[in-house]
C-alpha cells in the first residue's frame, strides 16, 4: 500500500488523529483555572482572621447579613447568620477540597459537582442582583463547572487516570492503545467498496466483523481480573484521596497560624472595627441641630471610622473623620451585590468583601468595581455640644 500524501490525509480526515490527540489536553487550562481558584479562595479565607470575626466588617457574618438584603434565599441566609463562622470554615475548607482535587485531577467529577453546587449558592447569596448579569462572577463559574462534570478531568496530568493505570497492571489487565486511521487507508487496505461489497473479501457484504483493520479482539478479561481491578482501584483511590486529605488539613492549618501571626503583628490592628453608634432617635438638641443623634463626635478620631444604622432603610452606615470637624458618611451597602463594605486603614480605601470593589474615603466615588457607581453619600454633622447627627 503506498504511503498517503499530506492531500488525500486532508480530504481523508487524516489530521482528526492530531486533533483528537490535542483534545486529551482540552480541559487542562480550565482545569488547573478553576483548581488554582478555589484552592487560593480558601486558603485566602483561612489566612483572614478577620473572615471569622463578627465585629469585623469584612467577616462571614457581615457578608451574610448584607446579601440576606437582597438575596432570593434571604430566609435561609437569616437562619444561618446566628452559625456563620461555621458556615465561613464549611466554605473555606470546602473551597480548598474542591480546588485541590480539581487541580490534582482527583475525584474530579466530585469536584467539580461540588463546585458548581457552591458557585450556585454563592450566587444565590451574593450576586443574584448583579446588573448586568455576567459582571457577577460566581454564575460564570457554575457553568465553567459544567465541561468537567460531563466530559470528566481527563487522562492528561490525572491522578484518577494514573490510578486507574495502576489498578489495571496490577489486575493483569493490558492497556489496549488507541490509534486513529483515516478510512481512505481503511479503504486501500481492505479494498474498494462496490455497492455493499468489498473486494478484499471477495465481494462479501462489507461488515465491521470481517474487516482486518476494524476488527478488534481484546484480550479477554476474566471475572477475576475485573474484581481485582475493582479492588485495588478502590483501595489506591482511598489511599490517594486519605494523602492528599491529610496534606491539606495541615496545609489548612499551617496557613491559619500563620493567618492569625501576621494579624496579630501589623500596627494598627484594632483601627481596622470601626466603633458602631447606635442610633438614639430623632430630635433637636440645645444647639438648634435637627436629626437622628448617632453618639459623640469623639468616639471617630480623626482618620478613623464608625459605623451606624439608618433609620429611614435599616442599612449600615458608615462616617468618617477626615480631619479636624471634618466628617463624611456615606451608605454603606455596595451598589453592585448588596454586600456591605468595610474600611481597610492600610489602603485607605472602603472595599467590599464579596466582590472587590473599592470606594474613595473623601467622595465614596467608585475606584475598582465591578460596582457601576460609588456609594449613596449621607450628611453627618457636630453640633456645638459634640454629638454627631444624621441629618
Amino acid at each position: 500500500m503506498p504511503p498517503p500524501t499530506s492531500s488525500s490525509l486532508r480530504s481523508a480526515g487524516g489530521f482528526t488523529a492530531r486533533s483528537w490527540a490535542l483534545a486529551e489536553w482540552a480541559l487542562l487550562p480550565l482545569r488547573l483555572f478553576l483548581g488554582a481558584t478555589f484552592a487560593y479562595a480558601g486558603l485566602q479565607k483561612m489566612s483572614n482572621p478577620a473572615f471569622f470575626s463578627a465585629k469585623s466588617p469584612m467577616s462571614i457574618q457581615a457578608q451574610m447579613i448584607g446579601a440576606a438584603r437582597m438575596s432570593p434565599i434571604h430566609s435561609l441566609l437569616h437562619a444561618m447568620i446566628s452559625h456563620a463562622v461555621l458556615l465561613g470554615w464549611v466554605i473555606a475548607s470546602g473551597e480548598l477540597a474542591i480546588g485541590l482535587g480539581t487541580l490534582l485531577g482527583l475525584k474530579t467529577r466530585i469536584a467539580a459537582v461540588a463546585g458548581a453546587f457552591l458557585s450556585l449558592n454563592l450566587f444565590l447569596a451574593v450576586s443574584f442582583h448583579s446588573s448586568p448579569y455576567f459582571t457577577g462572577a460566581d454564575i460564570v463559574f457554575l457553568f465553567a463547572w459544567t465541561p468537567l462534570i460531563i466530559a470528566g478531568g481527563g487522562s492528561r496530568w490525572s491522578l484518577d487516570a494514573l490510578i486507574t493505570r495502576r489498578a489495571a497492571e496490577q489486575a493483569g489487565i493490558a492497556r489496549l492503545p488507541l490509534v486513529a486511521v483515516p478510512f481512505e487507508n481503511v479503504q486501500n487496505f481492505c479494498g474498494k467498496f462496490d455497492k455493499g461489497h468489498c473486494r478484499a473479501l471477495s465481494n462479501q457484504p462489507c461488515a465491521a466483523d470481517r474487516c482486518p483493520v476494524l476488527l478488534t479482539r481484546p484480550p479477554q478479561v476474566t471475572p477475576v481480573a475485573l474484581k481485582t481491578f475493582d479492588r485495588r482501584s478502590v483501595v489506591i483511590g482511598s489511599s490517594t484521596v486519605a494523602i492528599v486529605a491529610g496534606a491539606a488539613a495541615v496545609t489548612g492549618f499551617l496557613t491559619t497560624s500563620v493567618g492569625h501571626i501576621e494579624a496579630s503583628a501589623v500596627s494598627g490592628q484594632k483601627a481596622a472595627t470601626p466603633t458602631t453608634l447606635p442610633p438614639s432617635g430623632a430630635g433637636t438638641n440645645s444647639g438648634g441641630t435637627k436629626g437622628t443623634l448617632l453618639g459623640p463626635a469623639s468616639s471617630v478620631p480623626v482618620g478613623s471610622a464608625a459605623t451606624f444604622t439608618i433609620p429611614s432603610s435599616g442599612d449600615p452606615g458608615i462616617v468618617f473623620q477626615l480631619d479636624k470637624g471634618n466628617f463624611v458618611a456615606y451608605d454603606a451597602i455596595c451598589p453592585h451585590a448588596g454586600c456591605q463594605v468595610g474600611y481597610t486603614p492600610g489602603s485607605q480605601l472602603m472595599v467590599c468583601p464579596c466582590h472587590g470593589s473599592q470606594f474613595q474615603i473623601a467622595t465614596g466615588q467608585v475606584v475598582a468595581g465591578p460596582a457601576p457607581h460609588g456609594l449613596t453619600p449621607l450628611v453627618v454633622v457636630e453640633s456645638a455640644n459634640g454629638n454627631l447627627y444624621l441629618q
